[in-house]
């Protein structure tokens, strides 16, 4: 279980997130100066140098994304320049792209992040430019949407491994959709249907709370509270629920801790979207109350099942049920051993939950609810690790930016180094973006600045 600091202030993370800063400067550039047009996307690096892994360019926004956020962090216009040039020369392509899930993850990471820095006057103002990026993210929101399956009572959007299957990574991918909508789009179908995005997020976010998230109710003899299937398997001939399943954890009955990760994130920042729509807006979806419960439920068992069930350091093994966990003994009452000949470390899946702690906290907060203190200190003893040594590499020579992240342990395509007998030393394209997001939210709050959000600047209707 995590040991919570209590004390740990924001402020106390300045010198280690300006040390990311200098860190990450010297990567991006390098990464990118190995990057040719039209090549496979870096995902994860191999020996210290980024290499793609071909399954789907889910990690290309997190690449350019990176960029714009050293800029909006460090000020240093060589950035802002290459990320806004290489989101226009080649992020096209994933606007319209129908086959994946991931539209949040590529396009909100680029043309979200350069739309929010113009409506904050972060870059000088370019009414084209601006309609250019507001289109992007109009269309990308409405093209993710589209990716449906219809179950009794709701729907899903469905991963790339067909319309049976919903992925707890998609999330949030819920980004893109929010975005769109906030923007005053809709998505248009059959006889020129207008289809609420609004509509389908919330049908997606139900369909994920209701399935992938488990509240110890004994829905099979597995079920513990906060526990998270990667993988829910539907019937597409009647829309019933089958099973759960996992792509990349050890098994179905098991949590993959980035996909355990990835709904701590998603949920509390959707309670922080939906806060800012006005309560007509929801009054279709049952009104503001239903719609925040069925948020908060799955963010609350999440939250508290990644604090009790990662090691005292906040680091996760990569999966709560990993096989040979057990060979490591009482693991959970000490930090996380990286050096060990059994189960590695995913620091990718902190980087990612560290903020949705933060953000739940928050929002618990500006509710006086008496439970907010345990989530925002958890979620800064968490960043407090993952964003320093050993974690961090300020090795120049490693294109990383945090080390010791997990891919696809079942498939084996993480790098093992020699003498080891388990992947470590690594990085990953999401684990390095989500933890210079990470670091931008803290960086924001120590400076007094406009809190961060996917959405900032961005029309609410509140």
């Amino acid at each position: 279980m995590i040991a919570i600091n209590p004390a740990l202030e924001p402020a106390d993370l300045a010198p280690k997130i300006r040390k990311l800063w200098e860190a990450s400067a010297s990567k991006i550039l390098s990464i990118d100066s190995c990057e040719s047009p039209g090549a496979a996307t870096p995902v994860f690096t191999i020996g210290g140098r980024y290499t793609a892994r071909g399954w789907t360019e889910w990690t290309q926004g997190f690449v350019y994304g990176s960029a714009i956020l050293q800029y909006d962090a460090t000020g240093d216009e060589q950035f802002l320049t290459l990320g806004r040039e290489r989101t226009r020369e080649r992020m096209a392509h994933h606007i319209t792209h129908t086959g994946v899930h991931d539209h949040g993850f590529n396009n909100v990471s680029t043309y979200g992040n350069l739309l929010r820095l113009m409506v904050e006057g972060r870059i000088p103002f370019d009414a084209r430019e601006k309609e250019f990026y507001e289109l992007a993210l109009k269309c990308s929101g409405a093209v993710q949407a589209a990716r449906w399956t219809t179950i009794p009572g709701g729907g899903y959007i469905h991963s790339f491994n067909g319309p049976h299957s919903l992925f707890a990574d998609t999330i949030r991918s819920l980004r893109a959709l929010a975005v769109s909508h906030s923007l005053g789009h809709v998505l248009m179908g059959e006889k020129d249907a207008k289809i609420s995005l609004l509509g389908r997020l919330l049908a997606h976010a139900k369909t994920t709370a209701d399935f992938a998230v488990y509240y110890g109710g004994g829905r099979d003899a597995y079920d513990k509270r906060g526990r998270v299937a990667h993988e829910s398997i539907f019937n597409t001939n009647d829309g019933s629920y089958r099973c759960p399943n996992s792509q990349q954890g050890f098994s179905p009955f098991t949590t993959w801790t980035r996909g355990l990760a990835w709904i701590v994130a998603g949920y509390p920042e959707l309670l922080e979207w939906i806060d800012t729509l006005d309560d007509s807006g929801l009054d279709a979806f049952g009104g503001r109350f239903t719609v925040e419960e069925m948020l908060l439920r799955p963010a609350l068992a999440s939250c508290d099942f990644y604090i009790e069930q990662t090691p005292r350091d906040g680091i996760p093994y990569w999966d709560t049920g990993a096989p040979e966990l057990h060979k490591l003994g009482n693991y959970l009452d000490r930090p996380a051993q990286i050096d060990n000949d059994f189960e590695p470390v995913d620091s990718s899946a902190a980087a990612i939950a560290a903020q949705g702690l933060l953000r739940l906290g928050r929002f618990l907060k500006q509710r006086k609810d008496d439970r907010a203190s345990r989530f925002w200190q958890a979620g800064l003893t968490v960043a407090a690790t993952v964003l320093a040594e050993p974690y961090l590499s300020t090795d120049p020579g490693h294109q990383g930016l945090i080390l010791h992240s997990i891919y696809h342990r079942p498939n084996g395509w993480d790098h093992i180094p020699e003498g080891s007998k388990i992947p470590k030393g690594e990085s990953s394209m999401w684990g390095d973006y989500h933890a210079r997001e990470l670091a931008f939210y803290l960086q924001r709050i120590i400076e007094d600045k406009p809190y961060h959000t996917f959405f900032g600047g961005i029309p609410s209707g509140r």
